[in-house]
């Protein structure tokens, strides 16, 4: 199964700072993709890169098996995308904003218009002005309009951007069956941590222009929780933590309360290890990883954006 998005040492350089540094990661068929950084990781620099706005100072953006850089307007082609708002016309309906962009576009006719509205679900509303529409409607027209030129892969930078969370939800359902119903691939960049760890299958997360880490989700997030125990003494528990192997980042948070980082079910076996050492054990309170647990200790605590 070959991607549908190869990126490969791909680094930006402006005047002399490099921006993005080196990165390389796939998007596969169908696969929604997140893509995760703190403010001023490269983020938005790769996503232009990505659809042809900059060039590259270095390495390689393969597309639909076209590369980007020598074969732009095939793999351009495989390309649909939003970053944040979609440019819509106000005071047209729906269909006429469709109509315009579609114009733009070789062989797109009213079969193809009617089938992306199907899609997006805007078939009551289509023939109405767009500034009726809520913003979760203008995002889904939006997606219409860069569905039109049926791409492989679609790119939505802060697609939930502004939106209540009945609409963060409807957007997330949508984005779900869009993958799943049309085998398109969505790369997906977003501050919403919470949103990408129920949306997508795999990550990137960057960091000051490197990518840190590329894997599934559940493998980030299912690895490791942290547990909380309550325990005397202290002491000679954090001794008895630091010598099994498959405990980490044992924290003492109190007098009689450490934080370890461990797999939910070495929990029992941990405990009768701590009992057969003397170590009372008062109480023990797993909390769940969540990705934002992941990313703000690959990141050193950096904020989100």
């Amino acid at each position: 199964m070959k991607p549908v998005l190869s990126v490969e040492h791909l680094t930006k350089k402006i005047g002399g700072r490099t921006i993005v540094d080196d990165i390389s990661f796939t998007v596969n068929p169908g696969e929604i993709f997140g893509f995760l950084g703190p403010n001023g990781a490269g983020k938005t620099t790769t996503i232009r890169m990505l659809v042809g706005l900059i060039k590259p100072t270095s390495g390689s953006i393969v597309i639909g098996g076209h590369n980007l850089q020598t074969h732009f307007l095939e793999a351009i082609k495989q390309v649909g995308c939003i970053v944040e708002n979609p440019e819509l016309y106000p005071y047209l309906t729906g269909r006429e904003n469709l109509e315009h962009f579609a114009r733009m576009i070789d062989n797109i006719d009213d079969d193809r218009i009617d089938e992306v509205v199907r899609l997006v679900e805007l078939e009551k509303r289509i023939d109405e002005t767009v500034k009726t529409y809520s913003l979760g409607m203008r995002q889904r027209l939006g997606i219409a309009q860069a569905l039109l030129g049926n791409p492989q892969l679609l790119i939505l930078d802060e697609p939930t951007n502004g939106l209540d969370p009945a609409g963060i939800r409807e957007l997330r359902a949508f984005i779900r069956r869009l993958a799943q119903e049309q085998s398109i691939s969505i790369f997906i960049s977003s501050h919403i941590l919470y949103e990408i760890q129920l949306l997508c299958e795999r990550v990137a997360i960057i960091s000051h222009g490197k990518v840190l880490k590329t894997a599934a989700v559940s493998q980030l997030v299912g690895d490791d929780s942290k547990v909380e125990w309550s325990l005397n003494p202290i002491p000679q528990a954090i001794k008895q933590f630091s010598e099994l192997p498959y405990i980490r980042n044992v924290e003492q948070l109190g007098k009689e309360s450490v934080m370890v980082h461990m797999p939910v079910e070495k929990i029992a076996e941990t405990n009768q290890l701590l009992l057969a050492s003397n170590i009372q054990v008062s109480a023990i309170r797993p909390m769940n990883q969540t990705l934002e647990d992941i990313f703000l200790e690959m990141t050193g605590g950096e904020g989100i954006g």
